[in-house]
């Protein structure tokens, strides 16, 4: 395995449970988990790019990034949109893909699982992800600190 340079994520499923939460004005919300949040300071800290690449475009996860400090941001990616923006995201860097972590839930995360050095999936992913040759099946579902479990057992361990 090529070191890891860039990690990217998706959004709902994985940093979150994947529900859908409105109030009767319609209002939106999400949960996301600190553990998680701290998984993308300790990449950064070391040393590795971070993105969110999500189908999805609000400004709940604009504001969740911010925070984070997450270094791209690719919002309202289709189904092929996924991979072309994570090649986008590695020319900018002049990396490969092959040095690239990723960790989806669903359909429109296969292409970019298949195609990148080392995928995940949290616990509670689709049949179809978690048949990917080679994914890594991780304990902890989406939402509950998948994306540490991934970074602190497979990326930054020693």
């Amino acid at each position: 395995m090529a070191k890891i340079k860039l990690f990217l994520s998706d959004v709902d499923g994985v940093m979150t449970d994947a529900g859908m939460y409105y109030t009767e004005s319609g209002d939106e919300f999400k949960k996301f988990n600190t553990h998680d949040g701290m998984a993308f300071n300790l990449l950064k800290a070391a040393g590795i790019k971070t993105g969110i690449i999500t189908t999805e475009n609000t400004k709940i996860v604009e504001r969740r990034a911010a925070k984070l400090k997450i270094d791209y941001v690719y919002q309202g990616a289709g189904f092929k949109g996924k991979l072309a923006a994570a090649e986008e995201i590695c020319a900018k860097e002049n990396i490969s893909l092959n040095e690239v972590a990723y960790i989806g839930d669903d359909i429109n995360c296969i292409q970019l699982l298949e195609a990148v050095g080392l995928a995940a999936c949290p616990a509670n992913s689709t049949k179809k992800v978690k048949a990917i040759k080679g994914i890594i099946i991780l304990q902890t579902k989406g939402g509950e600190g998948a994306i540490r479990e991934f970074v602190d057992d497979y990326i930054l361990e020693e």
